[in-house]
């Protein structure tokens, strides 16, 4: 085809043109159709819908079953809260630092422990034996600080402190007991 001292070159516009398939020669094909996923989605949510409505159908007559029989089939009327209605809400609950005169019971405390705190008169206060009264029960500790030795960073005050998660009234019922008491607790183990 090429003679042989002769490089070879590229093939010219004319010979190219002559390698092209006819435009008869392509193929038939369908047209590309884009989006039809939506028919799957559409029948999960049918099979969905269907399964809810078996599972409704068969649930009704076990309800069914279970209602009270009567005469008339009508529920007795609940009766009303003694208070009129009015639910009472229960009282916030705040974390409260307490002084504990016993360093060697708060050393037992773990954060989570429930504990009933005690105040008992504080010596020379009474003549008579000394009688303890409750200030709080089953208050949760919330947190034990490591006790510090300087009687400057205490203020000068004997016991080592334990923060409680008590109602905000029994929050000021220990604050107060503390002035004029020496505090202490009981675990409660229940």
């Amino acid at each position: 085809m090429w003679p042989a001292g002769r490089a070879r070159s590229a093939p010219s516009w004319s010979e190219r043109s002559r390698r092209t398939p006819p435009t008869g020669a392509v193929p038939r094909f369908g047209p590309v159709r884009v989006g039809r996923g939506g028919h799957r989605l559409r029948r999960a949510l049918r099979r969905r819908r269907r399964s809810m409505a078996a599972g409704l159908a068969m649930t009704a007559p076990a309800v069914a079953a279970d209602a009270p029989s009567g005469a008339s089939g009508a529920r007795p009327a609940a009766s009303p809260p003694p208070d009129g209605g009015r639910r009472e809400r229960p009282p916030a609950v705040v974390s409260a630092p307490v002084r504990i005169a016993d360093e060697a019971a708060v050393r037992l405390l773990r954060p989570g422990d429930r504990v009933d705190v005690l105040a008992a008169p504080a010596a020379g206060r009474s003549g008579g034996p000394a009688t303890a009264r409750t200030g709080a029960r089953g208050a949760r500790v919330t947190a034990v600080p490591p006790p510090r030795r300087m009687a400057a960073v205490d203020g000068g005050l004997d016991g080592t402190l334990v923060v409680l998660a008590v109602p905000r009234p029994t929050a000021a019922a220990l604050a107060g007991a503390a002035a004029t008491s020496r505090l202490a607790v009981a675990l409660c183990r229940s």
